[in-house]
C-alpha cells in the first residue's frame, strides 16, 4: 500500500522509483509488508524524543498511515535485509508559492548505522520524491540541540529558515462517551 490515492505525480513516482544504493545498504519505498522492520526503528527514533517505547501503538500509527495513504515511507535496509533507518514524508501544500511541499517529518539511522551515509541518501530520496512530485520543496525541523542532524542537513543543501517562528497549540484528547 502506497500513499498515490489518485494523485497522478505521486502514483508515477510510485511505480518509477525503484531504490538509491549505498556502500552495504540500499533506500526503497517502503509498504506495509516492511512495517515489522520499521516499528522497531520507528520506536527507537520514539525513545531518540524523550517518548515513552510503544512498540505496539508505534507500528499501528505506522499501518494506519501507510493504509490510508497519508505517508509516503522510505527503508534503508543492509544487503541482509537488516533495517538500518527510515525516512517518513507527509505532504503538505504551499498557498504562497501555489505547489505542494512536501514534510520529512522523522528520519532516523540506528546508531551502529551512523557516518555511513544511510542519512545522506534519505534525504536524497525525500528530494527525488519532491523533484518527482513538482513540489516546491521539502521542509523539515529538528531538535535545537540536535545539532549532528542540523549539520548533516546543512550539507546536503537544506537552509535553516531564520525569518518565522514555529508555533503549535497542543490539544487535548476528547473524553471517550
Amino acid at each position: 500500500v502506497k500513499m498515490s490515492g489518485n494523485d497522478p505525480l505521486i502514483q508515477d513516482f510510485e511505480k518509477n522509483f525503484t531504490q538509491i544504493t549505498g556502500d552495504g545498504y540500499k533506500i526503497k519505498l517502503a509498504g506495509s509488508n516492511d512495517l515489522d522492520s520499521l516499528a522497531p526503528m520507528f520506536d527507537a527514533y520514539r525513545v531518540f524524543y524523550e517518548k515513552p517505547s510503544d512498540l505496539e501503538a508505534g507500528r499501528n500509527f505506522l499501518a494506519e498511515r501507510l493504509s490510508r495513504n497519508e505517508s509516503t515511507i522510505f527503508i534503508a535496509l543492509g544487503d541482509d535485509g537488516t533495517p538500518v533507518g527510515f525516512a517518513q514524508n507527509y505532504p503538505l501544500f504551499s498557498s504562497s508559492r501555489l505547489k505542494r511541499l512536501w514534510l520529512l517529518n522523522d528520519l532516523f539511522v540506528m546508531p551502529q548505522w551512523r557516518k555511513k551515509g544511510v542519512g545522506q541518501k534519505l534525504l536524497e530520496a525525500c528530494k527525488v520524491l519532491g523533484a518527482d512530485t513538482e513540489a516546491c520543496g521539502v521542509r523539515l525541523s529538528t531538535a535545537v540541540t540536535n545539532t549532528t542532524a542540523q549539520s548533516v542537513y546543512e550539507k546536503n543543501g537544506f537552509i535553516k529558515i531564520t525569518e518565522f517562528f514555529n508555533y503549535e497549540f497542543t490539544l487535548q484528547s476528547k473524553p471517550s462517551q
